[in-house]
């Protein structure tokens, strides 16, 4: 098997254990962000000199999956060029699937199904059904902006299932799917091959990609960002310099594998227009012996995130923790930004060193994979969720902010590695969709966490620092 990976990256392959064919736990991956690769299933799969030969090799036909309008700037042009068994073009028509996924949103415009609230929000980790519920059927909206007819916007699902597809695939014609595991594995199989995600990583699947999620570990639960304007990027760096925060050669991308053969009533599920719709075929979707291009799905290990901190004085803002972006036409704002925070040292002196209070022009959705947030000292639970919307109110909560209040030795202070929480933020103000405005898990009582800060103003004392200002 032959696999070449290049610009803007290194040319390598990752082996997570020897036997590279074996399954899901043994795959090997192409390193790199956003590099042209190259990977064959077959040895000479690929075509010399051109993309669309009148006879490919082995008797494949060529495909291309275009990510970016043709003539999108090229160093912004995304597209990649398959060769496969069959074209994706050999199905039955498209019906609305039934029965119809009523908890799935892609318009925003739309006033109906959603709510407004400049309340802050935040909800328990949602119960695994007992019925048999694969990634498509467990798959709801919290909230989002814009439109996915207008390309402008993004969605935040959650995802709760405990059942793997079966002889079925997921197309989504709406946006870009960042999904973040927070209870058990993903094996993800699509067309340019296959992935295992665990809890701690997150995987990009790209507007128009087929794929099929298996879930090894029975019951599992996570979140998903949904992107419809254009595709996740890494952050600039600035003043940082060349490195730091999530480096390129850490973000992995399948190498070439496929299925042949007859499958009889294999479905395509294809997301539309925030609709599901259904067409059948004799054959999987996963029959690409070989691709090449720089538009390919990728994971990567949270855990890799190099952070960055104030180390004399204050805290730092969150956005120096994020990961990926999707920018607006406004320099400096994002239609989203995916932030984590990691593990990392606390070193400041005379500083509040949690997050500070805050209203934010952006809107902050932050979601906790493991462990605790060190901004609330109980009730933000793994697999739950807050939302705080443009300028409102948030901070720490009553407990925390005494506890480290009355601290007066400020050693340094190590954020442990079981804990990992993140935040999806955004300029676009959400709608809340009315099931989970109305979920039996949304907390009534979050207001309570700040509602005992009490005043310690005295007019007649100042601080040190103050004095000797």
């Amino acid at each position: 098997m032959d696999n070449i990976a290049s610009n803007n990256g290194a040319v390598k392959e990752h082996r997570s254990r020897v036997d590279a064919e074996a399954g899901f736990e043994d795959l090997r991956y192409l390193s790199g962000f956003g590099n042209h690769f190259a990977s064959e299933a077959l040895k000479g799969a690929l075509p010399d000199s051109q993309n669309s030969p009148l006879k490919c090799p082995y008797g494949l036909y060529a495909e291309q999956i275009s990510g970016t309008a043709f003539t999108a700037p090229r160093k912004a042009n995304q597209r990649s060029w398959f060769y496969r068994i069959k074209p994706s073009v050999t199905h039955e028509p498209f019906y609305p699937r039934q029965p119809l996924h009523e908890h799935l949103v892609g318009d925003f415009s739309n006033e109906k199904g959603c709510v407004t609230t400049p309340t802050q929000l935040r909800w328990k980790p949602v119960d695994i059904s007992k019925a048999r519920t694969d990634f498509i059927d467990g798959l709801f909206t919290i909230c989002g902006a814009g439109s996915c007819f207008v390309r402008h916007g993004y969605a935040i699902h959650m995802y709760a299932a405990n059942a793997s597809m079966e002889d079925s695939a997921f197309a989504n014609a709406d946006g870009d799917f960042l999904i973040v595991p927070q209870q058990g594995r993903l094996w993800i199989k699509t067309e340019f091959g296959r992935l295992q995600v665990s809890p701690g990583e997150i995987v990009v699947l790209q507007l128009g990609f087929r794929y099929s999620i298996d879930l090894p570990d029975g019951p599992s639960r996570g979140y998903v960002l949904e992107v419809f304007s254009g595709h996740f990027q890494l952050p600039d760096l600035g003043p940082i310099g060349a490195n730091g925060l999530a480096l390129p050669h850490d973000f992995l991308t399948p190498v070439a594998w496929y299925e042949g053969g007859v499958y009889s009533g294999f479905k395509v599920v294809q997301k539309f227009g925030g609709a599901l719709f259904e067409a059948k075929q004799n054959f999987s979707p996963f029959n690409v012996v070989a691709w090449r291009g720089n538009y390919a799905p990728f994971k990567y290990d949270l855990r890799k995130f190099c952070p960055f901190n104030a180390v004399l004085f204050d805290h730092g803002d969150p956005s120096i923790n994020t990961v990926l972006t999707v920018p607006s036409e406004r320099p400096g704002i994002a239609v989203v930004d995916f932030v984590i925070f990691p593990p990392r040292w606390l070193v400041s002196e005379h500083t509040f060193r949690p997050p500070y209070f805050h209203r934010n022009c952006m809107s902050e959705f932050m979601g906790l994979i493991y462990g605790l947030y060190e901004g609330k000292a109980e009730g933000f639970l793994p697999g739950g969720a807050s939302l705080h919307s443009c300028m409102t109110p948030h901070g720490v909560d009553t407990l925390t902010y005494e506890t480290v209040a009355a601290g007066d030795d400020l050693k340094p202070f190590r954020i442990s590695g079981d804990s990992l929480a993140f935040m999806f933020e955004s300029s676009l103000t959400p709608k809340i969709t009315h099931w989970a405005f109305n979920s039996p898990h949304i907390d009534p009582d979050y207001y309570k966490c700040w509602i005992k800060l009490r005043s310690h103003f005295d007019q007649g004392t100042a601080t040190v620092e103050n004095d000797e200002n």
